[in-house]
């Protein structure tokens, strides 16, 4: 709070602010959970609001420390995200899910220029910034759209989705319903991008032969084809398995498989990711099954193809 005196000086905050008796709240709503405090001084910390008004905020939550500040901390969430998108739309909220239920789900943070290329229609860059930057308290926006986004503390993500902590509607976010969101996102980064000989590479030449191979897969693979052929299949786990976006995605795959195979696979060589291709079958198998959709001549095929990947990775 010192610092943000000495950083605001616009504000004309007194050196005796806050008082005592502010501290004192605080420290009480926090009930000793870290990331509450946290929280606290990088909301009243924004560069966009009068800190003594921000704080006002926070003062002003119904004191509640059950649970080892648990329930405090999510009447600060709340009352971050409500300040923080306060007369919005249902258009802009349902932008926001796509957007935070990305950064929230994704198994390796993207930054924003990446986020932009997964996400595809649901905002360039400046969008995706501008929707980000108010949760500055929550995430870790980076000044650069080339740095990776992620969350302060994993409590965040576990409130925005469990829908009986995160009560609000506007502000949930389904996992089941943005992991196959992810999916479908993935596969069509990798339909649109992927082709044989991505990094045109010499015929027959080995890996342990290409100079510079990193600086090779940065300029033909990229941060986003890279993570969609390593993880969509995690995503795939995590999706729904009895909506009508099933069959979209049933769909996704039955096109993929003819004319995507091979590259994925390749792309995964390159990467030194080529396991992945074990475990993302097995994923694949898994999912249909549950879903009831399978047929034996896909059982048939997936299992070939694992046993195929299986044989390249033994050698």
């Amino acid at each position: 709070m010192a610092n943000i005196i000495k950083n605001r000086s616009n504000c004309n905050l007194t050196e005796d602010w806050p008082n005592p008796e502010d501290i004192e709240i605080i420290c009480k709503k926090a009930a000793g959970f870290f990331i509450f405090a946290s929280t606290v001084v990088k909301f009243v910390a924004s560069q966009y609001h009068p800190p003594n008004e921000r704080l006002a905020l926070i003062i002003s939550l119904p004191q509640d420390t059950s649970h080892e500040g648990r329930s405090g901390v999510e009447l600060l969430y709340t009352q971050v995200l409500e300040q923080a998108f306060q007369n919005a739309d249902q258009e802009f909220y349902s932008h926001f899910k796509s957007v935070v239920g990305a950064v929230l789900l994704i198994y390796n943070p993207l930054s924003i220029n990446a986020l932009s290329l997964l996400l595809g229609n649901h905002g360039t860059p400046s969008r995706i910034y501008s929707t980000l930057r108010p949760l500055h308290s929550l995430l870790c926006i980076p000044d650069s759209m080339e740095d990776p986004v992620h969350i302060f503390h994993k409590s965040f993500s576990d409130f925005l989705m469990d829908p009986g902590r995160c009560t609000d509607p506007q502000f949930f976010i389904d996992p089941s319903i943005y992991h196959r969101e992810v999916v479908l996102l993935c596969l069509a980064v990798m339909k649109g991008r992927l082709k044989k000989n991505i990094c045109k590479l010499d015929d027959h030449i080995l890996l342990s032969e290409v100079k510079d191979l990193p600086t090779c897969r940065r300029a033909y693979i990229g941060d986003v084809l890279g993570y969609a052929c390593q993880f969509w299949t995690n995503h795939l786990m995590g999706a729904a398995r009895s909506s009508p976006g099933v069959e979209e995605m049933h769909e996704a795959i039955d096109e993929f498989f003819p004319t995507c195979l091979l590259p994925w696979i390749e792309v995964l060589s390159l990467m030194g990711k080529l396991d992945t291709g074990i475990y993302a079958l097995n994923h694949i198998q898994q999912w249909y099954t549950l879903v009831s959709y399978v047929s034996i001549y896909l059982r048939t095929r997936v299992h070939a193809y694992s046993g195929w990947i299986s044989l390249q990775v033994g050698e």
